[in-house]
């Protein structure tokens, strides 16, 4: 055993059967990016923002070189050796209609939409719970936000 004396094992069992000495780890910090308008001077920050744009929960609103501007979800990307190969798949906000666009043709982005995960994390789950507990609840059972 790495560092634990056969002392200290019959405690720590105690411990840890104790749902209430159980200690709570705040997850990884997140950057808080609803609102955000990257800069995309360098093909490096329009890449590294598209990645970004892909794993955010919420919508963005994309400019074209053309000026035309479309809002909605960035649901797949596929990334190539040049722009001109790259492209992000949107579903615009107000349409079923998938559309590719080249990362070659975006001028400008911004992160627009409610991040709809935001503030649901673990931590934020227990904290409610033992809130709930605390005012003496029973049975108790979370419910998910509605996200309309």
């Amino acid at each position: 055993m790495s560092g634990t004396s056969s002392a200290d094992r019959p405690a720590q069992m105690a411990a840890a059967a104790n749902a209430d000495a159980l200690e709570v780890v705040p997850g990884a910090a997140r950057q808080q990016i609803e609102g955000w308008i990257p800069d995309l001077a360098r093909p490096e920050e329009l890449r590294k923002a598209l990645d970004t744009a892909f794993n955010y929960r919420g919508d963005v609103t994309i400019t074209r070189k053309d000026g035309s501007k479309i809002e909605g979800y960035v649901f797949d990307r596929r990334t190539g050796a040049t722009l001109e190969n790259s492209v992000i798949r949107v579903m615009p906000k107000d349409t079923d209609e998938k559309l590719s666009i080249a990362y070659s043709e975006i001028a400008a982005l911004a992160f627009s939409g409610r991040d709809t995960a935001a503030g649901k994390s673990w931590e934020a789950w227990v904290r409610q719970y033992w809130k709930k507990r605390a005012a003496g609840e029973k049975d108790i059972a979370l419910h998910p936000e509605s996200l309309e």
